[in-house]
């Protein structure tokens, strides 16, 4: 009986301790290969993995939001209830991945099928959001992503924003057209997905161009 305690307890120790190895270990190698990425992929104004609300940006003379690219809707307008100005008219909790307006975020699927006069209703709050502001949207600027987290849009995407951003930065449009060019990044490994932009980075981006 004591030989197979002592086993049972030797096993124990040796996988207790090739645990902590394997996950010291794990940490260290993506720290020295990999450490932007191992620390939430993180720049000065927050994480290029996770969409983030644009609308609130203040644009002197122009309509909230107007002065930035913004990504798709999963914080925005009827899909956030943190949205104090522009709330969900039939109170649906939305999607809001972020800390806004001093609230903690949550994440979750509306589940609206194409047939829900509610997601009509919401779509076309949208339509009007974005047509006030000068732009025609694409299907993507006006429903929300699978996860409600995506940070990224399409080029064409970007692209009709342009008028937008042009009135309300002063920038033309060839040069904002341009800048779009230079923050698209290409398919995964050439094959895997589209090709498309973080909304982040562009913003980033076109922060720096404005000084």
């Amino acid at each position: 009986m004591l030989v197979h305690l002592r086993r049972s307890v030797i096993l124990a120790i040796v996988a207790l301790v090739a645990t902590f190895i394997y996950a010291f270990a794990g940490t260290g190698v993506s720290q020295l290969f990999f450490q932007h990425q191992a620390d939430g992929s993180l720049t000065a104004n927050g994480s290029t993995l996770i969409g983030q609300n644009w609308s609130d940006t203040k644009c002197p003379g122009h309509p909230l939001g107007s002065c930035v690219f913004q990504g798709r809707p999963d914080d925005l307008g009827p899909y956030s209830d943190t949205e104090k100005k522009n709330p969900s008219p039939a109170g649906h909790p939305g999607d809001d991945p972020l800390v806004a307006n001093g609230a903690a975020g949550e994440s979750g699927a509306t589940n609206l099928g194409p047939r829900s006069a509610e997601l009509v209703a919401y779509t076309k709050i949208l339509v009007a959001y974005w047509h006030a502001r000068g732009v025609n949207p694409t299907p993507d600027l006006v429903t929300t992503s699978g996860s409600g987290y995506d940070p990224d849009i399409s080029q064409q995407d970007a692209l009709v924003q342009i008028p937008m951003v042009a009135k309300a930065t002063g920038l033309s449009d060839s040069v904002l057209t341009h800048l779009i060019s230079q923050q698209t990044q290409g398919a995964e490994l050439g094959f895997l997905g589209t090709s498309y932009i973080d909304v982040l980075q562009l913003n980033e981006a076109l922060v720096k161009l404005e000084k």
